[in-house]
C-alpha cells in the first residue's frame, strides 16, 4: 500500500493510491506499508535510490541499516512499539530521506507514524520538506520512548510495593510466582528499550554526519544534538532500572528462599518434638517377656502420660531457645 501526502492549504494531505495509480511527483512524505514490488519501484523513480526489501529491514549488520544512495540517506531503526511486540519485521521503520521528501518503509503499524499521519495533515508549521517531517517524527518517537520506559518504571515502583509491602501472600507460592513473571515482563520492556535507543542513536549520528547532504539547517543539526541527549538520558533511566530490576528479583527469591527455610524449619521441629515419645513407643513395642512394666495394670496409662511428659518437655525447651 502506498500513502502520498501532498502539500495542501492546511498541511499535507493524505492520498492513499488504489492498485495501479500514479504516486504523486508533489509528494513530500510517501508512507509505503507492505510494498509489492511495484510499488517500491514507482517510489524508487521518484527518489531516485533503491528502496530495501523486507529482508534488508531485518538485518542486524550497522552498515546494512545506515546506508547512503545516489539520491538519498537510508536508515532503519526499531520504534518503541518493540516493548509490545517482538518481531521485528513489524517493529521497524526504514527511512529514505533526501533534502526535498521522506519515504517510510514499514511492515507493521507503529502508534508513532499514525501520530505523525494526524499532526502533518493539521499542523501547518510543519515545512513541506522531508527533513522536516523527519525530524517531526523524531520528536514523537523520543516522545514515545520517555513515556514507555516511565511505564516501566512505574510498573516496577507498583510491584516493589507489593513484594515489600502486604500485597504479597507469603502464603501461596503463586503469589511468588506471579511477581516472578511480572518482573521478567518488566525486565523484556527494558531491554527491547534498549535495543530501541541504541538503535535511534546510531540513526541521530548518522544524520548529523550526513547533515550537509540533506541540506539540514543550524537547528536541525542542534535538535539532532538534543535528540541525542535525551535518548542518552532514556537509556540511563533504563539503565538504573535494570539494576532496581535485579535488586527486586533478588529479593523476591530471598523471600521464597526465607519461606521455604520456614518451613523446612517447622518441619524439622515438628520432627524433633516427637522424637522422644517415638523412642518411648518403641522401647514398649518390644514386648519381651520380662519388661518391668508388661503385667503392670497402670503401665499402659503410664507410657502414655510419658510420652506426653517428654513432648512437652522438648516443647518448652524449643520455646525457651526461642527455636519456636
Amino acid at each position: 500500500m502506498i500513502i502520498a501526502y501532498c502539500p495542501s492549504v492546511d498541511g499535507l494531505e493524505r492520498i492513499e493510491l488504489t492498485d495501479g495509480a500514479p504516486l504523486p511527483a508533489t509528494s513530500i512524505w510517501i508512507d509505503l506499508l507492505s510494498p509489492t514490488p511495484e510499488e517500491r519501484a514507482e517510489a524508487e523513480k521518484l527518489m531516485g535510490a533503491v528502496i530495501p526489501t523486507q529482508e534488508d529491514i531485518t538485518s542486524i549488520e550497522t552498515s546494512e541499516r545506515l546506508y547512503l544512495e545516489p539520491g538519498a540517506v537510508v536508515m532503519t531503526a526499531q520504534m518503541p512499539g518493540a516493548v509490545q511486540t517482538l518481531d521485528p519485521v513489524e517493529t521497524s521503520v526504514t527511512f529514505v530521506l533526501n533534502a526535498k521528501r521522506l519515504i517510510t518503509v514499514r511492515y507493521g503499524e507503529p502508534g508513532s507514524l499514525t501520530f505523525l499521519a494526524r499532526k502533518v495533515q493539521s499542523d501547518t508549521s510543519i515545512a513541506h520538506l522531508g527533513p522536516a517531517i523527519m525530524f517531526a517524527f523524531l520528536d514523537i518517537i523520543v516522545d514515545r520512548c520517555a513515556d514507555e520506559m516511565e511505564t516501566a518504571s512505574a510498573s516496577y515502583d507498583g510491584l516493589a510495593m507489593k513484594v515489600f509491602g502486604d500485597g504479597l501472600n507469603t502464603r501461596k507460592t503463586s503469589s511468588y510466582k506471579i511477581a516472578i513473571k511480572q518482573l521478567g515482563r518488566i525486565g523484556l520492556r527494558v531491554a527491547k528499550m534498549h535495543d530501541v535507543c541504541a538503535s535511534l542513536s546510531r540513526l541521530l549520528l548518522y544524520m548529523a554526519t550526513h547533515a550537509k547532504r540533506l541540506n539540514l539547517s543550524e537547528k536541525q543539526i542542534e535538535d539532532c544534538k538534543m535528540f541525542g541527549r535525551d535518548i542518552h538520558s532514556i537509556k540511563e533511566h533504563g539503565d538504573a532500572l535494570d539494576n532496581k530490576l535485579t535488586f527486586l528479583l533478588d529479593a523476591t527469591v530471598g523471600l521464597v528462599s526465607l519461606e521455604q527455610n520456614q518451613i523446612s524449619k517447622i518441619f524439622t521441629v515438628l520432627g524433633l518434638i516427637f522424637l522422644p515419645p517415638t523412642l518411648i513407643a518403641s522401647v514398649y513395642g518390644m514386648n519381651f517377656v520380662n519388661m518391668p512394666e508388661l503385667h503392670w495394670e497402670q503401665g499402659f496409662l503410664f507410657s502414655i502420660g510419658l510420652m506426653l511428659t517428654s513432648v512437652a518437655v522438648t516443647f518448652f525447651a524449643f520455646r525457651w531457645m526461642r527455636l519456636l
